[in-house]
């Protein structure tokens, strides 16, 4: 039986194509999805609830595929293009491409742009196709409100105009188109409309904002406000349009895309294949690496698996980067910019969430994979010799340079040991010393550790910036041990890493596993530093308020602590409750301390365990 629980925990909350398998491996169904969990998941539901067509092609189902797109439309043509390639059993027939409609730019003077069933080679440009005529329309409708073109069908030769054979017609008088027949409008003014509408069209809408941003300004600057309202409407209206997809492109005939994604152990590479504008296949293949092979060798033996498998014969590919192959029948092209970088975009999309799904697959059947790649990964990412294995972080906490304390956490293999966190009392510094504090801890930390023939960690983080730092590595170089480890400091600002002698901080990747990890342990030793400083701060404010009473030392503020648990207690008990504890002379000064005047700036009490103090 389909395990289809499983199999819905590897599919994203994202636009796409899905494909369902029987036991034979035969494609049988394709659908499109705006979510594609969430649609696959809804064939899944109570028999009742679905038809007989679908419960028999359910029971069917043995493996289920997918491919991730930018948006929905781009899942809508996908689909269209692989049902069209596959003819899975369970779908319906689809009418051909000449029925769906485009957008055509007449290749002609003063060119008409005009909707379309019918692609002929005429020279003239055509853009889509469009899943609806609905959708369509709303495009042609916003270039129209947009730019005023003619859409007369006549003649509009040079020769003609200049000899007077045509006259303005309503849409002049309506304002919808500006007279080119009667030279009420330049061919250059005209054609540079038809380049915006192009760029429009093509997605490149930023361009002709920008421009139009510019003029609006220039008219306002003018006191041309009737200008700049004309403008600042066409401004309104490019900004709401939304760009046709960019799966589908008429320019772009027979072409293979490929795109990899490696890692320590594995490779994986993405193929689409596109035919006559529509992308007509696509897979994913997974490469384990025997030796240490180059992203280029990997790269390269997949193609030529890829083009027999499908027996391409494309002439042209688009790759990552440039490849070394000789030849003579194939073009590889690694482009910057265009429809084509956009489809290697897609691919690469593709491999990297392939890639993830299945490390993420990985580990789950062993943890200990998941530990070796992000260790391996934060060692070549902090420029580390070894595995950062063991790692500690330090942070220092006070109040106005009282109740100093120095915390220290600790990770193992990435994970927090906290058996092993400790806090310093700060004992040789005086005020509020940050860079002092941090020598002291860190020395006192490594001495013991050497002291008792302990491990040294292979990475130190200092929480602060170069002064903490700084003093930190004075430590280490008065215990000679600097050179055996790694020691950076993290400044929370902007997320610096700070190396010692290095006068310029390194920054990581917002999202990379390493900063995380830094960013964990920088936290937890906060949080742990604060959480000793406020018991610390806690206790020493209690004591010294209670030995101001006259005739009550430390040893019976701390028996009277002991046995009523606060202040306010203290406060409110009898002579008699008071002498359950001190005698009679104390218990009367107690009394007569907190009677007369409640004390000021009390603070509330909270019990605290001996540091570990060394």
């Amino acid at each position: 039986m389909f395990d289809y629980k499983e199999a819905l925990k590897n599919i994203p909350h994202k636009p796409g194509v899905y494909q369902y398998w029987d036991e034979h491996n035969t494609l049988i169904y394709i659908g499109k999805a705006k979510d594609l969990r969430n649609r696959v998941s809804s064939y899944f539901v109570k028999d009742q609830q679905i038809n007989a067509k679908t419960r028999v092609l359910i029971s069917k189902i043995r493996n289920i595929t997918f491919t991730i797109v930018d948006t929905e439309v781009d899942a809508w043509l996908l689909e269209n293009s692989l049902i069209k390639k596959h003819k899975p059993k369970y779908n319906i027939d689809l009418k051909d491409d000449k029925t769906y409609p485009w957008i055509v730019i007449k290749k002609e003077n003063y060119p008409r742009i005009y909707w379309t069933r019918n692609v002929v080679k005429d020279g003239s440009k055509y853009l889509g196709p469009y899943p609806s005529v609905s959708m369509m329309h709303t495009i042609i409708g916003v270039i129209r409100e947009t730019y005023p073109l003619r859409t007369c069908n006549l003649a509009l030769t040079r020769q003609n105009i200049d000899a007077g054979k045509f006259k303005v017609c309503l849409e002049y008088q309506l304002g919808n188109c500006k007279g080119p027949c009667q030279n009420y409008q330049t061919e250059e003014d005209y054609d540079r409309s038809i380049n915006e509408i192009q760029d429009i069209l093509n997605g490149k809408i930023s361009n002709v904002v920008k421009e139009l941003k510019t003029d609006i300004e220039s008219a306002a600057m003018n006191l041309d406000f009737e200008q700049a309202h004309r403008l600042k409407r066409k401004y309104d209206l490019l900004e709401k349009y939304q760009s046709k997809s960019t799966v589908v492109n008429t320019s772009i005939t027979d072409i293979d895309v490929f795109s990899i994604a490696s890692e320590e152990k594995y490779a994986f590479v993405n193929y689409l294949k596109v035919m006559n504008g529509t992308i007509i296949q696509t897979q994913t293949l997974e490469l384990k690496k025997r030796l240490d092979e180059t992203d280029e060798e990997l790269l390269t033996l997949a193609i030529s698996e890829f083009r027999i498998r499908y027996n391409s014969t494309s002439r042209e590919i688009i790759v990552p980067f440039d490849i070394e192959l000789d030849d003579d029948k194939i073009k590889f092209t690694v482009p910057k910019l265009g429809e084509k970088k956009k489809l290697l975009d897609l691919s690469q999309k593709n491999v990297h969430f392939f890639k993830r799904d299945k490390i993420e697959q990985y580990e789950k059947l062993n943890p200990d994979v998941r530990t070796d790649r992000l260790l391996t990964q934060m060692m070549k990412d902090l420029r580390m010799n070894q595995l950062p294995r063991h790692i500690e972080c330090f942070d220092n906490s006070n109040f106005q340079g009282k109740y100093p304390v120095s915390a220290i956490v600790v990770f193992r293999d990435g994970k927090p040991s906290k058996r092993d966190y400790r806090f310093f009392n700060v004992k040789t510094v005086e005020g509020p010393n940050d860079f002092a504090t941090m020598e002291e801890a860190v020395f006192r930390r490594y001495r013991r550790m050497l002291d008792e023939g302990g491990v040294l960690p292979q990475l130190i983080i200092i929480d602060g910036g170069k002064g903490q730092l700084s003093s930190a590595v004075n430590s280490l170089k008065a215990l000679g041990i600097d050179k055996q480890l790694t020691i950076i400091g993290i400044a929370k600002r902007l997320e610096e890493l700070f190396y010692p002698g290095d006068q310029y901080p390194m920054y990581l990747d917002k999202r990379s596993e390493t900063l995380k990890i830094i960013q964990q342990l920088r936290d937890e030793a906060h949080r742990f530093g604060i959480t000793a400083h406020r018991k610390k701060r806690d206790k020493g404010t209690l004591a010294t308020e209670l030995e101001l009473v006259p005739g009550v030392g430390r040893l019976s503020a701390e028996k009277l602590l002991k046995y009523f648990k606060s202040v306010k207690k203290i406060k409110e008990a009898t002579v008699v409750e008071l002498q359950e504890v001190v005698n009679l002379k104390q218990a009367q000064a107690v009394l007569s301390y907190f009677a007369p005047q409640p004390p000021e700036g009390g603070a509330e009490v909270i019990q605290i365990t001996k540091a570990d103090d060394y």
